[in-house]
């Protein structure tokens, strides 16, 4: 008979939000007075500094100090505090608007922007395969097939890469396999196999992440800030003709690093046997699914012959996977779906990185980091290659938030372009290449969170720093090779 955990594969409703739930539910002492004290030191000694060093530039504007101070602000609070984080966007956009840094007309255009409906429309197709049952049976067709511990990890990446069409949430699609990495581990009972897949679950959903323009809410505020400079974003098709390969190559190297750092070759080689999930027809529900998945993602793919937007696309499809009567899910199901908290946080980014754009504000500190490192100066492409690669693979370190990170570095790297009289298109897709990888900290990323704190025995902090210190050099590597290679002969040259 079936073990409950294969069963878990079919349930309609997946098991997409279980593990952030028990994340969520598991109890934390209250810090102590003198610990919300000590805490409280290093965020408010940086603020200080922070509004003293914003006065000493005379050359800048008084618009573009609010724009710093302000950015300034959110940097801060992000790195040092666990206040929200789109509270501080949105707290730091009132304050922006409060000093003079934009109009109070640009907040509330912010939160009307594009991107935040692409995010809602996203969300919601993303809710209606958990739901429906597709993504559990896309496990359950993976498991039967696999027959060694090795195969295991190959066909985890397999079915992770394209679940980057599908759900644009890293913890979603995280969320969505871990019954099937449950019904693997519980098989084997190996303490090295349940720690190898715990690291290759989220590592491979981070660096597929680059995939598609849908894969994080961070590539629709590159694109964004990208098409407020230019008047040109990248297109969805475009962007899966240069990610897709890029986040392909990318999880098969994590996959055969892992196999290879953290299961013998015994291990990788002994068989697995898994029982299936029983089989049944396609319901309507998914059938509907399926149908509007298909012409969304086609509609994406050729917007340049329609004319219809991305965003408008993924606001039609959710209209229709809501329709009552018609729809795959609930209307109240469909909104419960979205991040709202992310959304809130898209459109309050985007306000302070415009701001950092529109004010000048970015080139002036761009500018005198690239006079300060002798990069502003130079004709080497593969030396700004390289440089633009490390900077952007390791800001991670340092901000934790995905779309953080994102509303922090593209407005830099649009006036890096601008400096050095480089492609921004360019410029804004390798940084975001960059900017996805997370892989250092669990607390980067809560995908990695996700598998960091499972009941079952799982990897350690030092684990996934040693993993890192051999895949981000890697990641430079492919980086290199890919805009030699690829990138530069389909479009995008620097």
């Amino acid at each position: 008979m079936p073990s409950p955990e294969i069963f878990e594969l079919a349930t309609p409703r997946g098991d997409a939000s279980a593990g952030l739930a028990a994340l969520r539910r598991a109890p934390t002492p209250p810090p102590s007075r003198r610990a919300r004290l000590d805490g409280a030191v290093r965020p408010v000694a940086c603020l200080v500094a922070l509004v003293v060093l914003v006065q000493l530039p005379r050359t800048l504007e008084a618009d573009a100090r609010a724009a710093l101070l302000a950015f300034g602000v959110a940097v801060v609070l992000w790195s040092t505090t666990r206040l929200p984080a789109a509270w501080v966007a949105l707290a730091s956009a009132v304050l922006l608007t409060a000093l003079g840094g934009t109009e109070q007309e640009d907040l509330f255009e912010a939160l009307a922007a594009d991107v935040v409906w692409l995010m809602v429309g996203a969300f919601v197709l993303g809710g209606a395969i958990r739901a429906t049952g597709l993504a559990g049976r896309l496990t359950s067709a993976m498991s039967g097939r696999v027959r060694t511990v090795g195969g295991a990890t190959w066909a985890l990446t397999a079915m992770l890469v394209p679940l980057s069409l599908l759900i644009p949430s890293t913890s979603g699609r995280a969320a969505v396999v871990l019954p099937v990495h449950r019904a693997i581990t519980r098989a084997v009972d190996d303490r090295s196999v349940t720690r190898a897949l715990s690291l290759l679950v989220p590592v491979v959903v981070l660096v597929s992440t680059i995939c598609t323009l849908v894969g994080a809410g961070s590539h629709l505020i590159a694109n964004d800030l990208l098409d407020d400079v230019t008047g040109e974003p990248i297109s969805f098709a475009q962007w899966l003709l240069w990610g897709f390969p890029f986040g392909l190559a990318a999880s098969v190297v994590s996959c055969w690093a892992i196999g290879r750092m953290f299961l013998s070759a015994e291990v990788r080689r002994s068989p697995l046997s898994l029982p299936r999930a029983p089989r049944r027809a396609l319901s309507g529900a998914e059938r509907r699914t399926l149908l509007v998945t298909a012409v969304m993602v086609g509609l994406w793919s050729t917007e340049s012959v329609h004319g219809l937007e991305v965003a408008y696309v993924a606001l039609a499809g959710a209209v229709v996977l809501t329709a009552p009567g018609v729809g795959a899910i609930s209307w109240k199901d469909g909104v419960a779906a979205v991040s709202w908290n992310l959304v809130l946080f898209v459109g309050a980014a985007l306000v302070l990185g415009e701001a950092l754009v529109d004010t000048g504000a970015a080139g002036w500190v761009v500018e005198r980091l690239f006079a300060f490192s002798g990069i502003g100066s130079t004709d080497s492409v593969l030396l700004v290659l390289v440089t633009l690669s490390l900077l952007t693979l390791t800001s991670h370190l340092y901000m934790t938030s995905h779309a953080a990170r994102a509303a922090a570095l593209v407005p830099a790297v649009l006036s890096l372009a601008a400096t050095l009289e480089l492609d921004p298109t360019a410029v804004v897709f390798i940084g975001t290449v960059g900017m996805d990888y997370c892989l250092t900290l669990a607390v980067s990323s809560k995908a990695l969170l996700l598998y960091a704190e499972l009941e079952e025995p799982t990897f350690e902090p030092a684990d996934l720093m040693r993993l890192s210190a051999v895949l981000l050099p890697v990641h430079v590597v492919l980086v290199v090779v890919f805009y030699l290679g690829w990138w530069q002969w389909t479009g995008m040259a620097l």
